[in-house]
């Protein structure tokens, strides 16, 4: 009964705070630029409340985009169409702030938007250090009370993160949601393999932006109602907006410099960049000894970006809190894979913002909200479809439990008896995780929602294990680890794992998954740059090591982390694909390479996960 009412007491109704509501009706805005050390201008623009008495002083909070910081709206849509009307999800962001009695600022990081300068590539040195001067510029303003909490999503989630390591003592607190800290293993290359198909689309829509066209992701609505970006002062302000847009003709390539790498230490030819180089591990140090408080925000569903949060809470002490849900990039949408049907997102983006709120009114307001003290992760047990709290990861009374591969596809509890089984697998091309999965995060311009449906079909394609039914109900919450004695036909392979939860009724449900390139097999002898709960690769060129064909390996590999709830009388699935048709390359190129599992005594293959006996 203690262990149920511990449980219990990890119930929290995450986007709930209300604070002390709101104060202010109506908003009024203005747009200028901020001059930079070298004389390049960034784009702002500044939304208060409206009506705000005079003299008094309000904390800003700071986005930092390369996405457009403001549409111009064509005539006459213009004349009864807000800006941000054409985003319907997050139009209502901005009061929700002010209205609260906050001052809402926004920049064009060099090179993009209506600024001037170049943008090489992301998160460059020279977008790190304007922070340092637009943060100069807010604490200037009248209005300003001196206090400044970075937040964005996505890229502005790295924008917020990086705002931090600039040591202003104006940045009192940072929100980084749904980013990629480690772009390689986040999102470029997880486990070593190129995530083609959102690269090489994200590439090209950011070159559409910097060219100030309208791209296809906006869709017909945005093509014909949206001029571009805003110019600065309005429409007096184009010609000096096509001055600016002229200088980002000598942008880099997402795309082009992906296609020219393959380990997180390559440099292209004509740069000095690698993926390794942009990823704010860099500046671990500076993150550390930040006066900023870090919030981080990720999903089980959405890339590697609940590993993205959680990490960042492991590793740093000023990292206070942490929030994985089950929602799409950018918490538009519902992407449990229990859910029922196309359900609002849990909670609500109002509810969202409600706990974005929390965080800045403890740091930047002092309220005494219950957002202060301990370190604490809100997650989302999906299966149970509920929130909890916890202040460890993984969560108090999780051990790890071992299921073994064994004969006739068995998932089983126990080492196996046989001294020389194994299972053979031809890699299967068209095996698929479909287009609407973890890794294709522009779905939510398109209004998707990430999306795996009845995976008992697409396992016919798999090789896969399947446990007996469950006895008792069992949580998952943490890093499953899967250790696969492996040989290969070919010289290089890739392996994809996901963990299923089966139903009575055979339904198999997506729960995580699991990729590694085993060139990259090589453990370094390198530390992590960040506290890690998995197996650590470099995916550095110096690690990489071809495979000796038909040699056994053992591969140890974490799958994405997560929390489910295995209900009783259900059954756990392993399937093991070699490819992911329609996201990844096929590795190789040609031929069909065979993999053969050992599943004996000496060579035991097995999956651990982190559990919790829940009961019934």
């Amino acid at each position: 009964m203690a262990g149920e009412r511990s449980r219990e007491s990890e119930a929290f109704a995450f986007g709930s705070y209300e604070g002390e509501g709101p104060r202010y009706r109506g908003t009024t805005s203005y747009s200028e630029y901020i001059p930079m050390r070298d004389g390049v201008r960034l784009a702002a623009v500044v939304t208060l409340p409206r009506n705000l008495p005079a003299g008094a002083r309000i904390p800003a909070l700071l986005s930092l985009t390369r996405y457009w910081r403001a549409i111009e709206l064509r005539v006459p849509f213009r004349w009864f169409l807000k800006p941000t009307a054409l985003d319907p999800d997050f139009r209502d962001l901005i009061p929700f702030f002010t209205s609260r009695g906050y001052a809402m600022v926004s920049v064009d990081v060099r090179g993009t938007g209506a600024s001037f300068g170049t943008w090489p590539y992301p998160w460059a040195p020279d977008s790190v250090e304007d922070t340092r001067e637009i943060l100069d510029w807010i604490v200037a303003q009248p209005w300003s009370d001196g206090r400044v909490g970075s937040h964005g999503i996505s890229y502005l989630g790295t924008t917020a993160e990086l705002a931090a390591v600039v040591g202003h003592p104006a940045l009192v607190a940072a929100m980084p949601m749904f980013n990629h800290p480690d772009p390689y293993t986040d999102i470029a290359f997880p486990g070593g393999i190129l995530n083609r198909r959102f690269i090489e689309a994200w590439g090209r829509m950011d070159e559409t932006l910097d060219r100030n066209e309208v791209p296809a992701e906006f869709g017909f609505l945005g093509r014909l109602v949206t001029r571009g970006v805003a110019p600065v002062g309005g429409a007096a302000g184009r010609d000096v907006l096509a001055a600016a847009v002229q200088e980002h003709r000598a942008n880099g390539s997402v795309g082009a410099m992906v296609r020219e790498i393959e380990c997180r230490d390559d440099v292209p030819p004509g740069s000095d960049v690698s993926l390794d180089s942009i990823a704010v591990h860099r500046y671990k140090e500076a993150l550390a000894a930040s006066q900023a408080v870090l919030c981080g925000w990720g999903s089980w569903m959405d890339a590697g970006t609940a590993d993205a949060a959680i990490r960042r809470f492991l590793t740093f002490d000023n990292a206070r809190c942490a929030v994985v849900g089950a929602w799409d990039h950018g918490g538009r949408f519902n992407a449990s894979p229990f859910r029922t049907s196309d359900k609002p997102p849990n909670p609500p983006l109002r509810g969202q913002w409600a706990e974005m709120l929390r965080f800045f009114d403890a740091y930047l307001k002092d309220e005494d909200n219950g957002a202060r003290g301990e370190k604490v992760l809100y997650y989302y047990t999906i299966g149970e479809e509920r929130w909890k709290k916890t202040p460890v990861w993984p969560p108090e009374g999780t051990g790890y439990e071992c299921w073994y591969l064994g004969e006739e596809r068995a998932l089983l509890p126990q080492v196996p008896r046989a001294e020389d089984g194994s299972d053979s697998y031809a890699v299967n091309y068209r095996a698929s995780s479909g287009l609407q999965n973890r890794w294709w995060e522009m779905s939510a311009l398109y209004r998707e929602s990430v999306t795996y449906g009845n995976r008992a079909e697409a396992g016919r394609r798999l090789l896969t294990y399947t446990s007996p039914p469950l006895r008792d109900a069992v949580e998952i919450s943490g890093y499953p680890v899967l250790t696969l004695y492996l040989a290969s036909s070919a010289s290089d392979v890739a392996i994809y794992a996901y963990l299923e939860d089966v139903d009575e009724e055979g339904r198999a449900t997506y729960v995580t998954e699991g990729q590694l390139r085993p060139v990259h097999r090589r453990m370094p002898s390198e530390a992590s740059p960040y506290d890690v709960q998995v197996p650590y690769r470099s995916f550095r060129r110096q690690d990489m090591e071809p495979l000796a064909p038909g040699e056994v390996m053992e591969l140890a590999f974490g799958l994405h982390p997560t929390s489910v709830l295995i209900r009783r009388g259900h059954r756990l699935r392993l399937s093991i694909a070699g490819h992911d048709e329609g996201t990844f390359p096929r590795i190789p190129a040609r031929g069909t390479p065979v993999l053969t599992v050992e599943r004996n005594t000496e060579r035991a293959s097995r999956l651990e996960l982190p559990t919790r006996l829940r009961g019934s």
